[in-house]
């Protein structure tokens, strides 16, 4: 098996791992936000949740501090704004597994 190879499988292995974790933490900051109707859930709901699984399966941690999500675009392609994220709030005493 080829390096390449397995560093997908490794990154596959941790984003099966870290899902339900990322669930949690997402769908905890999504509570009391506006829901939109082409989706079901709030603005910025799928850029966060990609931005949490980057950056675990990159770090092997959860983030600390206040990070600003990138811009984004809806499913009508109509640009969404950046915003900050404070994971020290949203993450409280959830740890990922090992």
């Amino acid at each position: 098996m080829g390096k390449e190879e397995q560093q997908s499988l490794e990154r596959n292995r941790k984003k099966i791992l870290y899902h339900a974790t990322i669930e949690q933490i997402v769908d905890g900051w999504a509570v009391g936000k506006p829901v939109l109707e082409s989706t079901g859930k709030p603005s910025g709901y799928y850029r966060l949740t990609n931005y949490l699984r980057q950056y675990t399966i990159a770090h092997e941690s959860l983030p600390k501090g206040i990070h600003t999500m990138p811009e984004g675009r809806d499913s009508f392609n109509k640009l969404e704004p950046s915003f900050p994220v404070d994971f020290d709030s949203i993450i409280g005493k959830i740890t990922l597994p090992e």
